[in-house]
């Protein structure tokens, strides 16, 4: 009886699995909140830590400026030298010096090349100036009466005005008026509004944003007429300066929210925001984490409905990607489409992508646990037939996966970064060559090209690029859990995975709601969309003032 009983007391090496086991999770645990402790100390506050000691960056109304603030004297050769001392070294700023033919009196035009619609400027201002211009008196409040422009803003501040050139604007000097003035008259080449690329549909609007910011703005607002819709202006960089839009729908809108993104894009303090993803990597909550924090789109449809469920959206001048906060994991897998098209085909896509995304994150892993260390948990003729497709193979199952796993991705990034004709082509045909030469000089096994295969059409699959990368670094991770640990190491990684996005917030909403933390009524818009008839309250978890969409 009591040998009975030894024989089935697991082997050492099985012990040993199991300690294992044990010992990665508390070892990733520490090493996680060592990296907290260590980054956090570096000026960068982690979740949970106190950002009130956080040195805030100012408004650009109370932003100040390196040099004391000036005022015109009225004398427009010492405004001009003034003026010229400061910007005058550009090559591409523009001074054009006229007289005003009914008053007799001086004029400078300055105006940066390129900035500015040129037809606009010569036909229309430059002959009104010249030409037309009588104002009785110089007061500002009688020019911008009477000077017939959309757009006309006046300044004391020497300071003030040589910004506002930089930033685009037209400035006029006149002689004996001891302020300057401003003309806003946008131009110069832009990129004609056309299809996101990024985001591609079968079904919904052909429009995407561009560079332009009052282009983009724009076209939020012709989504559609509100006068709930509103944005507000903000200007971000301490050596160049671009602006930045914040908008949101003001009666649905949680102000708690909206102050906490406020407060965050206030204190970004950095020379300059290239791109929109500068932005989303400073105010994200948990920069240690793989999974992005923020949705970037090119749709301003997607936008739009995401306002409407209390979100709130960013956009950068110069970058077509706007953000939307906060995200969860389930919007990385949304697609528009699945609101254009009927519930049924819009449930059954988007539950293809849950399943692609599954696949494209674990199936190597599995792969390796399967082959390397539980055969037995194949059926028995698929384990022959793959036993023949391995034999001749060289290297262990690991290997042989980060083989053609690393030739995928140089593929595909190569298809990426190569001329638009020549792109798709190269990576189809560079896949189909590498496979088939794998195979016949014996590398890997025809099995795992299939494999692979299907994994990388499942990373295809998920709408948001930026969500892919995320899943096909993680899959390199959750390989070597598995080639260590077999189907323990799986089942940990995948455990792992989702015990960190238990604990990931967006602007302080749990990432996976409402999984976790259960909210049954918001699970009608997750894995089955049901009916729009249905779909009576937005999202509880954005806290929106308010929870009906139809009052």
């Amino acid at each position: 009886m009591l040998s009975t009983f030894i024989s089935y007391i697991p082997g050492w090496a099985v012990w040993a699995q199991a300690g294992a086991a044990l010992l990665v999770p508390l070892l990733a645990l520490a090493s996680y909140k060592t990296l907290y402790s260590y980054v956090g100390s570096g000026g960068q506050a982690s979740p949970g830590e106190d950002k009130s000691n956080r040195k805030p960056q100012p408004q650009p109304e109370s932003r100040q400026t390196s040099s004391a603030a000036a005022d015109f004297s009225g004398n427009i050769d010492t405004d001009l030298e003034a003026i010229q001392s400061v910007i005058g070294g550009n090559s591409d700023f523009s001074f054009r010096k006229f007289t005003f033919t009914k008053l007799q009196r001086q004029g400078v035009l300055i105006y940066v090349d390129g900035m500015q619609n040129d037809r606009q400027l010569n036909l229309q201002v430059m002959q009104f100036l010249i030409n037309e211009a009588d104002f009785g008196s110089l007061t500002a409040a009688g020019i911008a009466e009477r000077l017939p422009f959309s757009n006309l803003t006046e300044t004391a501040d020497l300071n003030n005005f040589n910004k506002s050139i930089l930033f685009g604007h037209a400035a006029l000097l006149i002689e004996g008026l001891p302020k300057g003035l401003l003309i806003e008259l946008p131009g110069g080449a832009n990129r004609p509004i056309g299809e996101p690329v990024s985001e591609a549909l079968l079904r919904g609007p052909r429009v995407g944003f561009t560079e332009v910011l009052s282009e983009n703005t724009a076209m939020l607002r012709r989504q559609g007429f509100s006068d709930k819709l509103e944005m507000r202006s903000y200007r971000s960089g301490t050596v160049i300066e671009k602006d930045l839009v914040v908008a949101f729908i003001k009666d649905i809108v949680n102000p708690e929210l909206l102050k906490e993104v406020e407060t965050r894009i206030s204190k970004i303090d950095i020379d300059f925001l290239a791109e929109s993803g500068y932005i989303e990597q400073l105010i994200e909550d948990n920069y240690l984490s793989p999974f992005q924090q923020t949705q970037n789109t090119e749709r301003p449809d997607r936008v739009i409905n995401a306002l409407l469920e209390g979100r709130i959206a960013i956009l950068l001048d110069g970058s077509p990607f706007a953000l939307i906060v906060p995200v969860t994991f389930s919007m990385l897998l949304q697609s528009p489409e699945d609101y254009y098209e009927r519930w049924l085909p819009g449930s059954l896509l988007r539950n293809l992508r849950f399943s692609a995304a599954f696949l494209a994150l674990m199936a190597p892993a599995l792969y390796i646990s399967f082959i390397s260390f539980h055969p037995g948990l194949i059926p028995t003729e698929l384990a022959i037939s793959i036993i023949k497709t391995r034999q001749g193979v060289p290297f262990p199952s690991l290997i042989e996966v980060l083989i053609l796993e690393v030739s995928i991705e140089i593929l595909r990034e190569a298809g990426i970064r190569l001329p638009k004709p020549i792109g798709p082509a190269m990576g189809i045909v560079g896949g189909l060559i590498i496979g088939d030469a794998a195979v016949q000089a014996g590398i890997v096994s025809p099995f795992l090209v299939i494999v692979v295969a299907v994994t990388a059409i499942s990373s295809f699959s998920i709408p948001m690029y930026s969500a892919g990368i995320t899943l096909r670094i993680l899959r390199f991770v959750g390989m070597l859990f598995a080639a260590c640990l077999g189907m323990f190491g799986t089942i940990l990684f995948f455990l792992l995975i989702c015990s960190h996005l238990t604990r990931l917030k967006s602007f302080g909403v749990p990432y996976l709601t409402p999984v976790s933390p259960f909210r049954v009524k918001d699970w009608k818009d997750i894995f089955i969309r049901v009916p729009l008839s249905l779909m009576k309250n937005r999202p509880a978890m954005m806290k929106p003032q308010k929870s009906k969409r139809r009052n």
